[in-house]
């Protein structure tokens, strides 16, 4: 990305220029360079500048008013000042303007890498979200939600409200049950849209990691710190951060987190400079929190500062006049990628994807149909395609027969059948959650189903 970045230096010092300039070739920026403001308007009137690097002072117009002009004319192009003349009042009026940063002569160049370096990763996540919300915005008009069920409806319009309010907002539901899809659906109908949307997964790092990711951290903050790293908050600013899995965090990243949110403001790990930034907050958990917190293991403070608002997404199972049009959706962009031609699923195979119960809720229901398109042959995804957890429910088909000629023994182990197949249903063949449900144990209801000759 970097050497398709094109820089314009503005100063009438023309040793600075130069200077300046030929070390910015040196690192593979394309460079222009402009003695005035007058004539650096003309080379962005006929050239794509993406950022400009200009002295305050200069003979025809302040920096200050070079860049009002730049606004007029390229509201996307990133404006850095310099001056020597610099002062606390000077600095606060250009950034009040809109202007990325400022930064004082004589010019330190490890300094000016860094700013340049955050802008080239600020226009790539802008560039992918943007890539991203259009896809997105062709289908729905919240992105990419289905929602033909009635519980759906109900989230999207609270969604549509809420994403308007800088609110801090917590979406709960089971793995898999669509919480980041509905994030980024807030992010993208809200005022921040044109921000970037970064997310961060708190169960996926351990702490030390966690913490570097979230907020950064100066050279040689630990070991094998070689270099400054730019943090999460600090890519997201004026955007969207998404904490996934937030019931995971550590807490004393808990701690950091919670100061953000009341003061707008950390520090990097190893660092003493106090970072100031504007970033709206989503996160989501599949936990209890309110038994964490009983635990002693989630701050009562932050919780409430995260819950704002609150969205529940129903697992799949209790929403499934939505799983037809999800089959749809996701069959439409399998087939895409695919380069297949019109396929389309079997009625029997339609009849157990809706019977099905979805442990792993929509992401499940996703690779389900991913799978079976790629196993089938032809036109027409047959039960056969189906993966094996799914058929199998065409096969443990029990009857249960109350008669009362059976004896006793026999009318309570049927009655055991019935309780465990009913279980395993609403668990969608998880075994793990059947027991759970029943209040036994995962090994004494495998020990009942090979008894009966049922492994699986």
């Amino acid at each position: 990305m970097k050497n398709k970045i094109s820089i314009l230096v503005v100063d009438d010092e023309a040793p600075q220029r130069i200077t300046l300039s030929g070390h910015l070739k040196n690192i593979g920026y394309l460079v222009y360079e402009a003695e005035s403001a007058d004539k650096a308007i003309n080379i962005i009137n006929s050239n794509i500048i993406d950022i400009v690097l200009s002295d305050y002072q200069m003979p025809d117009k302040t920096g200050l008013e070079l860049f009002k002009t730049i606004k007029k004319i390229n509201p996307e192009i990133y404006f850095i000042l310099f001056t020597a003349y610099g002062t606390v009042e000077t600095a606060v009026e250009i950034m009040k303007e809109g202007a990325f940063d400022f930064i004082t002569k004589p010019i330190n160049l490890d300094e000016l890498e860094i700013i340049l370096k955050r802008i080239v990763e600020r226009k790539t996540l802008i560039s992918e979200n943007e890539k991203l919300r259009n896809i997105l915005d062709e289908k729905y008009n919240l992105p990419n939600l289905i929602a033909f069920s009635k519980k759906m409806q109900e989230i999207v319009n609270l969604a549509g409200r809420v994403a308007q309010s800088k609110a801090t907002i917590l979406i709960r539901g089971e793995s898999g049950s669509g919480k980041e899809v509905l994030a980024k659906a807030i992010h993208f109908t809200s005022q921040r849209k044109d921000q970037p949307f970064i997310a961060v997964n708190c169960a996926a790092l351990n702490e030390n990691l966690l913490e570097s990711e979230m907020f950064g951290h100066e050279k040689g903050a630990f070991t094998g710190a070689d270099r400054q790293k730019l943090g999460r908050f600090e890519l997201a600013d004026k955007g969207t951060l998404f904490l996934d899995e937030v019931g995971d965090l550590p807490l004393q990243t808990q701690v950091k987190l919670l100061r953000v949110l009341q003061e707008g403001q950390f520090e990097r790990v190893g660092g003493t400079q106090t970072i100031h930034t504007d970033v709206r907050i989503i996160s989501a958990t599949n936990k209890n929190i309110e038994e964490l917190i009983n635990e002693g293991k989630f701050r009562e403070d932050l919780y409430y500062r995260l819950n704002v608002i609150t969205i529940h997404i129903p697992p799949l199972r209790e929403r499934k006049e939505d799983i037809l049009p999800l089959i749809d959706y996701f069959l439409k962009k399998y087939i895409q990628e695919t380069n297949r031609s019109k396929v389309e699923f079997s009625k029997e195979a339609i009849d157990l994807l809706l019977k099905y119960n979805y442990p792993g809720n929509v992401r499940e229901l996703e690779n389900i149909i991913h799978h079976s398109l790629v196993l089938s042959r032809g036109e027409l995804i047959t039960t056969e395609d189906l993966p094996s957890n799914v058929k199998q429910m065409q096969k443990e088909k029990v009857d249960f027969i109350d008669d009362e000629n059976m004896s006793f023994t026999e009318r309570v182990e049927n009655f055991e059948k019935k309780l465990i197949f009913d279980a395993l249903k609403e668990a969608g063949g998880n075994q793990s959650k059947a027991a759970r449900k029943l209040g036994i144990s995962e090994r004494n209801l495998r020990y009942r189903l090979e008894k009966w000759g049922l492994k699986k």
